[in-house]
């Protein structure tokens, strides 16, 4: 469900690009230092947008560093981390492990149990020492598949849910931000979960899955909610204190998070036209 919350490269300064590689690097960094290789993989462009998010509203002290890694072999790369980093990658494997058991329920997919069982006593650890976050995460995942037994046909409500668990893991500290990092996230957990069940319509159409968005009587414009959920989310953004790293921040809200979308449906648009015109 996730990896749209990303930067518009583009239209971003080198030195903001830079900075922001630099965050996406250290999670890495962190996630392998305190889960291993597994850790890793579960590496995220969501989590990168808190930790940019967090450490320009908190303004935590942070440690730099320049190593290589396999990604990147020949040339080192700058990581940048703070106590953050180190939330984002609790939350991350918090996130993960619930999405490998939801895979494994769905398709009985071994490889996908196999690495949620290596991910099991780091997760019941985290599981006591974020209560309220881990909560939100096993509330979501048991109401969503609620939703699905039960062909909820709202797109409000899906998606709803999402909004709410992620809301709870931006509410970092729960003081006088939560209210407004709990809605930030909220929104938008919205966009990821409508843009992600946009993408899949097709797919779950021919194999039976569930989508809020075939259970709709009418068309629905999905530019149009997106474009209501980013607005709400930006409001949100726009009322925190924040000047570290804002200009990072917008490009993601008001321009990146369209990136991965704008593309998907491209691809989908091309997809039509080829088998529209018989071509094979």
């Amino acid at each position: 469900m996730f990896g749209y919350i990303t930067i518009n490269k583009p239209e971003l300064k080198i030195k903001d690009y830079e900075k922001y590689h630099s965050y996406y690097c250290g999670l890495c960094k962190v996630l392998k230092r305190k889960y291993g290789a597994v850790g890793q993989a579960t590496l995220t462009f969501d989590m990168t947008f808190l930790i940019v998010l967090l450490s320009g509203l908190y303004e935590a002290q942070e440690k730099t560093e320049a190593h290589r890694c396999i990604a990147h072999p020949a040339k080192k790369h700058l990581m940048r981390s703070n106590e953050i980093t180190e939330y984002a990658a609790d939350m991350n494997i918090i996130l993960a492990y619930h999405n490998l058991m939801d895979d494994w329920k769905d398709d009985k997919n071994l490889g996908k149990l196999s690495l949620a069982k290596m991910l099991e006593r780091n997760y019941h650890r985290l599981q006591k020492k974020y209560k309220r976050q881990a909560d939100a995460v096993a509330h979501y995942m048991e109401a969503l598949d609620e939703c699905e037994r039960n062909k909820e046909s709202s797109l409000d409500k899906a998606a709803g849910l999402t909004g709410e668990m992620l809301g709870e893991i931006f509410n970092y500290k729960d003081d006088e931000w939560a209210d407004t990092l709990r809605n930030l996230g909220f929104y938008l957990g919205k966009f990821i979960y409508l843009c992600d069940a946009s993408e899949d319509r097709e797919k779950d159409k021919k194999s039976g899955s569930y989508n809020p968005f075939l259970l709709q009587e009418k068309e629905v414009n999905n530019r149009e909610i997106l474009n209501l959920m980013m607005a709400d989310c930006a409001r949100e953004f726009e009322r925190l204190p924040i000047l570290m790293n804002a200009d990072i921040l917008r490009n993601i809200l008001y321009a990146g998070v369209w990136y991965k979308f704008e593309k998907i449906q491209s691809d989908i648009k091309n997809e039509e036209i080829k088998y529209g015109n018989g071509s094979l």
